[in-house]
């Protein structure tokens, strides 16, 4: 199987095979040796280079999160023999996109001024939630229209806090 994978915003190509009761990993052609296992709902224990790590997933309105060692990461996965995948990919850069509070928080700060030219994978706005800050960040590379919250404000999850286009 052969995935498109972009991991804040960095893409990347996985092929993965399962033969002799063992997982095959390529990552943009290089052999990768790993051992991952199941360990709970959302929760997968890899075995990497001799390190151990704990991968947690967030799904949020659509939206896919890794939490790697305490740090989020946004990723996205596709399918290219996948109908939907195509459809998602190829309308993914165009027409505005809104960037949403994955959860109830706290608006800390503002990254970027309306009207400034944003990267795909940017930080746009910081918010805090549970004592901790998650930087809210862009889509895509664009201009960033509209910047809906500001600093000292209470969002709920799904609300629009920014608009990229």
């Amino acid at each position: 199987m052969t995935y498109e994978v972009s991991i804040d915003g960095k893409s990347h190509r996985l092929q993965l095979s399962y033969a002799g009761g063992l997982w095959q990993c390529m990552l943009d052609g290089r052999e990768i040796k790993i051992d991952a296992r199941l360990v709970g709902r959302d929760v997968l224990s890899v075995l990497l280079g001799g390190k151990s790590y704990e991968i947690k997933r967030e799904r949020t309105f659509g939206e896919m999160h890794l939490w790697v060692r305490g740090v989020r990461h946004a990723v996205e996965i596709r399918d290219p023999r996948s109908l939907r995948s195509r459809r998602s990919g190829a309308d993914a850069e165009t027409g505005p996109r809104k960037l949403v509070a994955s959860m109830p928080g706290k608006v800390v700060r503002i990254l970027v001024q309306e009207k400034s030219r944003v990267e795909a994978g940017q930080g746009i706005i910081v918010v805090e939630a549970m004592k901790m800050q998650n930087e809210i960040k862009s889509p895509k590379a664009g201009t960033l229209q509209k910047i809906v919250a500001s600093p000292g404000s209470t969002v709920n999850a799904g609300d629009v806090l920014a608009i990229v286009d």
